[in-house]
C-alpha cells in the first residue's frame, strides 16, 4: 500500500482537474505562515478547520424555516450545510473543478447565522439600528447584520480563541460570497452560491410538505413542467443544467428557462411558506426573544463572555451581536428563561 503525500495530491490535482479549476498549490496563501501538512492540502486543512470549530458544531441545534418544529426530520442549518456541500460538490466533480475548495466552502458558508434563521438575522440588524440611532425600517439598517459577513467574521476573528482560523483567501471569498451579492473569484466559490439557493429551494418545500402547509400538487405547474413532478426530479434537473449550462459557457450558470422555474419556485415559497400563519406565529416569538436578549445585553455588557468582548476592540454591541448571533435556539431560548420567567414557572 502506497502514502499518498500532500505533493502527490496536488499534482494529481494538475493532471486531473480543469484548468479553469482553482489548484491548492497555488493558492495566493494564508496571512499567516503556517507549515505545510504532510498529508493534506491547503484547501483540505480549511476544510477540517471549519469542520472542527464550536461553530459549526451549533449549527446542529439552529434552524432553517419552521421554528418549532414538532418531529425529528425537519431541516436544521447543519443538514442545510451537508445538503450544499453534497450538491457542489457533485457538481464540481462533474466540471473537473476542486472539489475539496468546494467542500470547505461549503462547510463555512453559513456559520454566521443566527439562532431562529433568516428570523434572528432580520433582529439583529434591527436591534443594531435601533441602538445606532438609524431607522430599523430603513435599508441602510438591513445591511448592518449579514450572516455572510458574520460567517467571515467567524473565521477571521471569533474562532480559535480570535485569531481566527487563518484560512486560505479563496475559501474566504467564496464564504463572503455565497449569497450573490458578490461575485466569488473562483469558479468553486460560485457553484457554492448557487448549490446554496437548490438546496434550500428544495429541502424548504420538502419541510413545508412535511409540516402540512403544502402539497405536491400545489407547486405551480410551471415549475413542474420545467423542473420535474418531485424532489429528487427537481434536484437532477437542477445539478444536470447546472453542469451541461456551465460547461457550454465556460461559466458557473444555469439556461435561463430553469434558472427562472427556480426563482419562481422561490418567489412562491416567500407567499406560501415563508409567509404562512403557522411560521409567522413563531417568527413574532423568536424576533421578541432575540430583541429581548439583545437589549438586555446592551444593558448588561459585563455579562457578555469575555471573549466577544475582547474581540470587539471596544464596541459593546459588537461584542453583544457576536454572543447573540453565535447562540443555538436552545440556549437563546434558555438565556431568555432564566433572564425573564420567574423561577417559579420554569418547568
Amino acid at each position: 500500500m502506497r502514502i499518498i503525500y500532500r505533493e502527490d495530491q496536488e499534482q494529481r490535482e494538475h493532471e486531473a482537474l480543469s484548468p479553469d479549476a482553482a489548484f491548492a498549490d497555488e493558492s495566493e496563501g494564508r496571512a499567516r505562515s503556517a507549515q505545510p501538512d504532510i498529508l493534506r492540502n491547503d484547501y483540505q486543512r480549511d476544510r477540517d478547520k471549519i469542520l472542527h470549530t464550536k461553530s459549526f458544531r451549533r449549527l446542529s441545534h439552529k434552524t432553517q424555516v419552521f421554528l418549532a418544529a414538532e418531529g425529528d426530520h425537519f431541516r436544521t442549518r447543519l443538514t442545510h450545510t451537508l445538503e450544499v456541500s453534497q450538491i457542489a460538490r457533485t457538481i464540481a466533480r462533474a466540471l473537473g473543478l476542486n472539489e475539496d475548495l468546494t467542500e470547505a466552502i461549503s462547510l463555512g458558508h453559513d456559520l454566521g447565522h443566527t439562532p431562529f434563521g433568516h428570523t434572528g438575522e432580520d433582529a439583529l440588524s434591527h436591534c443594531l439600528a435601533r441602538h445606532r440611532g438609524i431607522d430599523p425600517q430603513s435599508p441602510q439598517a438591513a445591511l448592518l447584520y449579514r450572516h455572510n459577513e458574520q460567517s467571515l467574521r467567524v473565521v477571521e476573528c471569533i474562532e480559535n480563541g480570535g485569531k481566527g482560523l487563518n484560512l486560505t483567501p479563496e475559501v474566504r471569498d467564496g464564504i463572503l460570497s455565497h449569497t450573490g451579492a458578490l461575485r466569488a473569484e473562483t469558479l468553486e466559490g460560485r457553484i457554492v452560491g448557487t448549490a446554496d439557493r437548490i438546496a434550500y429551494v428544495n429541502h424548504d418545500i420538502d419541510d413545508a410538505i412535511r409540516a402540512g402547509i403544502l402539497a405536491e400538487d400545489d407547486l405551480p405547474a410551471s415549475t413542474h413542467a420545467v423542473l420535474g413532478p418531485d424532489h429528487s426530479s427537481r434536484i437532477e434537473t437542477l445539478v444536470l443544467d447546472m453542469v451541461e449550462t456551465s460547461a457550454a459557457l465556460d461559466d458557473i450558470r444555469m439556461s435561463d428557462s430553469v434558472w427562472n422555474a427556480m426563482m419562481e419556485l422561490r418567489s412562491f415559497l416567500f407567499a406560501h411558506v415563508y409567509q404562512a400563519p403557522v411560521v409567522l406565529a413563531e417568527v413574532g416569538k423568536a424576533t421578541y426573544l432575540i430583541t429581548s436578549l439583545f437589549d438586555y445585553y446592551v444593558e448588561h455588557t459585563g455579562e457578555v463572555p469575555q471573549e466577544y468582548r475582547a474581540i470587539s476592540e471596544g464596541d459593546d454591541l459588537r461584542a453583544v451581536c457576536d454572543f447573540v448571533a453565535g447562540m443555538t435556539d436552545r440556549y437563546a431560548k434558555n438565556q431568555f428563561q432564566q433572564l425573564f420567567v420567574p423561577h417559579s414557572l420554569h418547568y
